[in-house]
């Protein structure tokens, strides 16, 4: 199982690292300023509550005087309707702010994923990207809203109480505040350790999620290899560490939080002990005792909550290093400033300075190694193809065949040499300009959720349903849509799990068609389908082929020979070139492979036919 975790959670509090997360915060500022503000007048309504009931026992209780009663009444009724009101709107104040920045966050995440290159995704687990667009602006859009909501009560709360402890008994005050340092000592020891703990836990929980991703993605291959006890033991092992690292982190909790309340009651007792003392020999007043056994018994809440959001803060800081790690990730492929004020970018093309493409394409002396590789998988490239010419690409695994074709659609540039689109380098022109001229069918084709109607339309989106429905009747792939119960509108599920494979493949087609590419290329499929499909596939790709520039990667040799060149590649080099015939002429590298190759699906066809040989 991989491990989706690159990022110390050990370091202490970092304020440049929370700097980089402002942009997303200060739009929303006018709701966290307005939460603030009434957190201040909430803090000042618990303060004063406590010296409105001194101010009852000390002039109504204690002489049984009904004097002004009334106006406390009225007072201790209209400050908790008050405090009704400050919470209804802190709340709506707060939900606006957490959701905000989440989705400020979540929309520059999935806009900036969207610029990244394909080297990115090859090498980025799913589960990682999954994470980091929704829990970790999730965690941070919460943390910062109700975090910052909270803290502002707290501080407010404990100055308000602080001052009016001196205002009212300097002494009793003193003994209150005497108990801060121990506390703060206690909290400090205490955190400290839970945090360890919690960042284990933390990542212990991310690693069962990207295990879990793992699992059910892989589902497929897991039971093929019979590996299900292996990959339970492996989860199970961190499900394991999992409980006894949140069993240990709810042991230091249980421990630390009596302590506290034990440091409160301290308190309290000393409160009680003194302030009795004084009212029995020192004729002291009761409501100085009734205020501050008040502030004493609510006084240390808002310390451990100051000590607790400063805990989340630093244990958040993972998920904002994760989050802006990923946002300062730099596109591997990228457009020249000229380049872009000229051709515009992916998502604000400037068509009007778009140049017709017509489809030439040229490998000039093009050398190639991936971005983390250190050996070449193309050397010293030369390659002319003319507008409107077939080219099928034939070789092993590993021979550079998809390294040709990701070339050509700039999802790789040339570490050196030039890929020119109708004479010209294409890095002269924008990413967008060559993308819109491409139609790309992989071995798999992704569908997208929805139906077969919207899958068609990727293609082109402003086209009408005639146009897809006629984009669907060139490939053949109508009537296979007829026979589906809700024809076009047929939901094609997750991925386009609910279709076979052909049926796939023959949308893909459909909506490659309605796109219109100038240049076209196709990853044959692998997989084997019925003769019937077969044949609407091939009948497809005929017409797909049809007066463009088309790259097809060919894994079964029988369906190229109309190829008007066949690139035979080895080791990131052409070792033969020609029409089927020559190459057969030849009896070459290209050869030995299609005899190989027919003489299997021969025999994989008597094998068919006769079942008990």
């Amino acid at each position: 199982m991989a491990d989706y975790e690159d990022f110390d959670y050990n370091k202490p509090m970092s304020l440049s690292i929370w700097k980089k997360m402002l942009p997303f915060i200060l739009p929303q500022k006018k709701y966290l300023v307005r939460c603030a503000s009434l957190m201040l007048c909430a803090a000042a309504i618990d303060v004063v509550l406590p010296l409105l009931l001194g101010y009852a026992i000390k002039h109504n209780i204690e002489p049984r005087s009904a004097q002004g009663a009334w106006k406390l009444i009225a007072v201790a009724i209209i400050l908790p309707l008050v405090q009704g009101f400050i919470v209804r709107f802190f709340v709506a104040f707060g939900i606006r702010a957490e959701v905000g920045i989440s989705r400020a966050l979540r929309n520059s995440v999935f806009f900036h994923l969207q610029k990244l290159s394909l080297s990115y995704y090859n090498k980025t687990p799913v589960g990682y990207m999954m994470a980091r667009t929704n829990s970790d602006t999730g965690r941070i859009g919460d943390l910062v809203a109700w975090g910052l909501i909270d803290f502002s009560w707290s501080a407010f709360y404990c100055v308000g109480v602080v001052i009016s402890m001196f205002m009212v008994h300097w002494q009793l005050a003193l003994i209150v505040c005497a108990t801060i340092p121990p506390l703060a000592l206690l909290t400090a020891i205490f955190q400290k350790k839970i945090l360890k703990v919690n960042r284990i836990v933390r990542k212990l929980n991310s690693k069962m999620t990207g295990a879990m991703n793992e699992g059910i993605t892989g589902a497929r291959t897991v039971k093929v290899l019979v590996t299900e006890k292996q990959s339970l033991g492996e989860y199970m092992g961190i499900t394991g560490d999992y409980r006894r690292h949140a069993n240990h982190l709810a042991s230091l909790r249980s421990i630390f939080i009596p302590l506290v309340l034990f440091i409160g009651s301290l308190a309290t007792a000393i409160v009680l002990g003194y302030g009795g003392y004084e009212i029995v020999f020192l004729g002291a007043d009761l409501s100085i005792l009734a205020i501050f056994l008040q502030y004493a018994g609510g006084f240390f809440d808002p310390i451990q909550n100051i000590a607790n959001i400063l805990t989340d803060f630093v244990s958040t800081q993972a998920n904002v290093e994760r989050v802006s790690g990923l946002l300062e990730q730099v596109p591997g492929i990228i457009d020249t400033p000229e380049v872009i004020e000229k051709y515009g970018d992916t998502f604000n093309p400037k068509k009007e300075n778009w140049e017709p493409v017509s489809g030439d394409v040229e490998f000039r002396d093009v050398t190639f190694r991936y971005p983390d590789g250190t050996e070449n998988v193309l050397e010293h490239f030369d390659l002319q193809v003319k507008a409107g010419t077939y080219v099928a690409i034939v070789g092993e695994t590993g021979a550079g065949k998809s390294t040709l074709v990701n070339l050509v659609c700039r999802f790789f540039e040339p570490t050196t040499g030039a890929i020119l689109v109708d004479g010209r380098d294409y890095r002269e022109r924008s990413q967008i300009w060559l993308h819109s001229a491409l139609g790309y069918v992989l071995q798999s084709p992704h569908l997208f959720t929805g139906t077969i109607r919207d899958n068609i339309r990727y293609g082109r989106l402003e086209s009408s349903d005639a146009e897809v429905e006629v984009a669907a009747k060139i490939v053949h792939a109508d009537s296979v849509i007829a026979k589906l119960e809700n024809g076009f509108d047929t939901e094609v599920g997750e991925g386009g799990d609910r279709l076979s494979t052909g049926e796939k493949q023959l949308i893909s087609f459909a909506r490659a068609v309605l796109a219109d590419p100038r240049i076209f290329i196709l990853d044959e499929a692998t997989s084997s389908v019925d003769t019937e499909m077969e044949m609407l596939l091939q009948n497809a790709i005929h017409h797909l082929l049809e007066g463009r520039t088309s790259f097809v990667i060919a894994h079964r040799l029988s369906t190229i020979r109309g190829a008007d060149i066949i690139l035979v590649v080895h080791n990131g080099k052409i070792i033969e070139r020609g029409t089927h015939k020559e190459l057969m002429r030849a009896k070459g590298h290209y050869h030995d492979l299609y005899t190989r190759q027919f003489e299997e699906e021969a025999e994989e066809e008597v094998l068919r036919d006769h079942p008990g040989i």
